[in-house]
Parts: structure tokens; C-alpha cells; sequence
């Protein structure tokens, strides 16, 4: 069975996948969670984060699996790594992380043809406090979106309850990119929103799979894109994070695809 045919869609073009099909996503979601486990014994003051790529890209191979990011749309590396004030789609190459730097590794692979596809964030040598603040606030207002994951309510009420709790610790969220449908394609409807209405847009069914993957910002908003036609950035220069997890629509909640095998999905578990 292929994408055009497993399942069905709904109006809005949202596929809804078989109770069979959740092994397979679970399958790609844990070994996309391991290999950002291992990551974070590569992530310390004077290692580049190209370095860092090379080093998942290896591990991907290692276990049989398939990057999804090498060659889509001409991208050649394994990773996303986004520094600082990078809000997604960093380019791993010779930078070195300084004492204090944020990143952002984000990586999805391809395991029996299913998508996993996770970040989370990481630091390199002692975590400003500013930062951790940042963090902290990025990883739970990820938590608080999963939270409105039920069937039964809208993809507006996870992006409200984002953007409500954000915004009450006087941060911004990222309106530029959104979380995505996936399963056995990388990219799929809908577009996952971390704003908006209570209420509103297409309501949440069981087999519906989708990432939801915050961006939060310290200072305003608004992002740019550079020259490399990838990096973007804040246009403020501030301090931005992410947190991603894939889940699953269940018939009473949510399931996520890509929980931590080692508890290490938030940076200060160590």
C-alpha cells in the first residue's frame, strides 16, 4: 500500500492512517530520538557543529536508515543545527560553539519508509540564564500545545494554547514556519500553526499524524531568511528556540513517536 492509497483523507486533505500503521511511526520516532540522545555527548565548547552532523549522518547509516534531509530540495546534510539566534535550519559546517551557545538539532530519517522527525535543544559549556529561561519556556509551551491534542478539538486550540502561554511569559512566537503532517511522506497537510484561535481550523481526528515544533523567540517575532536560501534568523538578533516532537492522534489523547529512549529530550536532565 502506498501514501496515495493507506487510509483515507478528510476534507481538508489530512490523511488518517491506520491503527496498524502507529508501530511503524514509533519505529522512525524512537531511533530519530536515539541518535539526538547520542548527539548530546558531541555538543561542547570548540566542536563545529559540521562535526556534529558527520557524526549523526555515520549513525543514521549505522542503524540501516535513511536521512530525509540529504538532497531534499538540493540540502546536503543530515542535520538542521541552528545556534543562537538562528530560529531553524541552521547549516552544520566549520563553526565552532562557544562557551555558553544555544543550539537547536533538529533530524528526521526515513525507517521502513515511515518519517521521523525531531529536535530539541542542547548547550555548549554553562547555560546562561537568560537561555535557560528561553528554553525552559520553549520546551513546555511544546508540552502545553500536545496537551490540546485530542480528537474532537481543532488544530486552533493547540496553536492558542501556545501562543497563550508564551506570550504570558512575555516571549514571541515564531509565525514564519509551523509544524507539518508526516508519516510515509516527509511533508504533508496540515500546516501546524503555534498560534491562533481557540476553535478554529480543521478538528483533530484519531490517525492523524503531524509534528508540532514551537520556535520561540526572546525578543519580537520576525525572521529573515539569508543568502543561503535556509538560515533563518531573527531580525532582532534575539535569542530563539525549539523544541519538535511527531505524534499521533489516539482515540483518547495523543502519542508521541519521539519520546527521549534515555530521558534526555530536555537539555538539563544531565
Amino acid at each position: 500500500m502506498n501514501e496515495e492509497t493507506r487510509g483515507r483523507l478528510t476534507r481538508d486533505g489530512i490523511r488518517i492512517y491506520d491503527p496498524s500503521d502507529y508501530a511503524g511511526m514509533h519505529k522512525a520516532g524512537a531511533l530519530a530520538a536515539q541518535l539526538l540522545d547520542e548527539a548530546a555527548d558531541h555538543v561542547f565548547v570548540g566542536q563545529s557543529t559540521g562535526a556534529i552532523d558527520a557524526y549523526i549522518e555515520k549513525r543514521i547509516a549505522e542503524e540501516g536508515a535513511t536521512s530525509a534531509t540529504i538532497g531534499y530540495k538540493g540540502y546536503q546534510h543530515a542535520t538542521c543545527i541552528s545556534v543562537n539566534h538562528v530560529v531553524c535550519h541552521g547549516i552544520p559546517g566549520t563553526k565552532t560553539l562557544k562557551d555558553g551557545d544555544i543550539l537547536n538539532i533538529d533530524i528526521t530519517v526515513i525507517v521502513d519508509g515511515w518519517y521521523g522527525d525531531t529536535s530539541r535543544m542542547y548547550v555548549a559549556g554553562k547555560l546562561p540564564r537568560k537561555a535557560e529561561r528561553l528554553i525552559e519556556v520553549t520546551h513546555d509551551s511544546l508540552m502545553v500545545g500536545i496537551e490540546a491534542v485530542k480528537p474532537g478539538n481543532t488544530f486552533g486550540d493547540i496553536g492558542y494554547a501556545i501562543q497563550a502561554y508564551v506570550e504570558g511569559q512575555r516571549m514571541s512566537v515564531v509565525r514564519d514556519f509551523c509544524g507539518h503532517g508526516l508519516g510515509r511522506v516527509f511533508h504533508a497537510p496540515p500546516n501546524v500553526l503555534h498560534y491562533g484561535r481557540a476553535g478554529t481550523g480543521p478538528v483533530l481526528e484519531e490517525g492523524m499524524f503531524f509534528t508540532i515544533e514551537p520556535m520561540v523567540n526572546l525578543g519580537r517575532p520576525e525572521t529573515k531568511v539569508l543568502g543561503d536560501d535556509w538560515t533563518a534568523v531573527t531580525r532582532d538578533k534575539s535569542l530563539s528556540a525549539q523544541f519538535e516532537h511527531s505524534v499521533g492522534v489516539t482515540s483518547d489523547g495523543v502519542d508521541i513517536f519521539t519520546r527521549s529512549p534515555a530521558g534526555k529530550f530536555h537539555p538539563t536532565w544531565g
